[in-house]
């Protein structure tokens, strides 16, 4: 890559897409379907691997270094949950990695020479102290070009004393079989990247494999799976929670309401009583007037007729 084009892969990363008023590239958005969550979120494995023996080569969906900054910038606003995208997908490529290492490892044991299983777990012994010098021999060797030398002279002394338990080991393996079966290579299948190691490898091809960037690039996916199902699990945790929250909120809200409505129905009722008892004593004193009325009335008509008979 030119020095022009670190430049504006620099500002597309520090800028987003807006950066030169391309409108033309703002069309497609961070939120699109065609970009690759992964990618957004730095951990998509063809960036990853990309350049190693097993380059998977361009990404099926949308690389961008300024959608990416559009979707850091927009994060910070808004949970956009994109962990879950980068989550399935990541799970998807390691689930196909680990089934190649097993049918690796299957076709390993049909091809081999079939051994007991006292001398298979020395063997492994072997496998796994290799293991450790290689490790300790890259990571010595990263902190002599960092210039932490003392650090790095620990590391070397350290890996010697491993290299001398593997020099035990490895005499304990001799001694359990045949000469000519000793000589024979036997390889082991390495659980991170799938790549064959040799019992025999010396500290160089150890190194190599274990600082290289197929292997630290696997691990990192692998990092990035654990912290990505990390983050979708307290997320989706403090999502159930809000939910619930609101179903809480909601139901309290509806029973206040079923409350308010019930005393207003009490209240109606009440007023209804209240008029009826009113309507009822108005008819009572009406019929009263009336009953009292209609007594006089005939008190006089009575007196009346009384006093026509005196007279006459």
């Amino acid at each position: 890559m030119s020095a022009q084009a670190q430049m504006r892969a620099l500002l597309d990363q520090l800028m987003g897409t807006a950066r030169d008023g391309d409108e033309t590239r703002q069309r497609v958005k961070y939120t699109d379907d065609r970009v690759c969550k992964s990618h957004l979120l730095d951990c998509c494995p063809h960036d990853i691997l990309a350049g190693t023996r097993m380059d998977l080569g361009e990404c099926t969906k949308i690389h961008d270094l300024a959608l990416r900054a559009d979707y850091e910038i927009a994060s910070k606003e808004k949970d956009l949950f994109f962990e879950l995208d980068a989550m399935e997908h990541l799970e998807s490529f390691i689930a196909e990695c680990d089934r190649r290492t097993e049918l690796a490892k299957k076709r390993l044991a049909e091809t081999q020479e079939e051994i007991s299983a006292e001398v298979a777990v020395k063997a492994e012994k072997v496998h796994e102290l290799n293991e450790e010098i290689g490790k300790l021999l890259a990571k010595a060797e990263q902190l002599g070009a960092e210039g932490n030398v003392e650090e790095s002279q620990r590391i070397l002394m350290e890996m010697e004393r491993v290299k001398a338990r593997k020099r035990e080991a490895e005499d304990e393996y001799r001694n359990s079989m045949p000469a000519s079966s000793f000589q024979q290579q036997k390889l082991r299948v390495c659980e991170v990247c799938s790549a064959y190691l040799g019992l025999h490898d010396n500290d160089r091809r150890l190194a190599d494999h274990f600082g290289g960037k197929l292997h630290l690039g696997f691990i990192l996916i692998r990092e990035k799976l654990e912290q990505m199902r990390k983050t979708v699990a307290s997320k989706q945790e403090k999502r159930n929670q809000e939910r619930l929250r609101r179903r809480e909120e909601r139901d309290r809200e509806e029973r206040a309401g079923k409350r308010s409505r019930s005393r207003e129905r009490r209240r109606r009722r009440s007023r209804s009583s209240s008029r009826d008892k009113r309507r009822s004593r108005s008819r009572d004193r009406h019929r009263h007037h009336r009953s009292r009325s209609g007594s006089r009335n005939k008190s006089h008509h009575g007196s009346s007729r009384d006093r026509e008979r005196s007279r006459k």
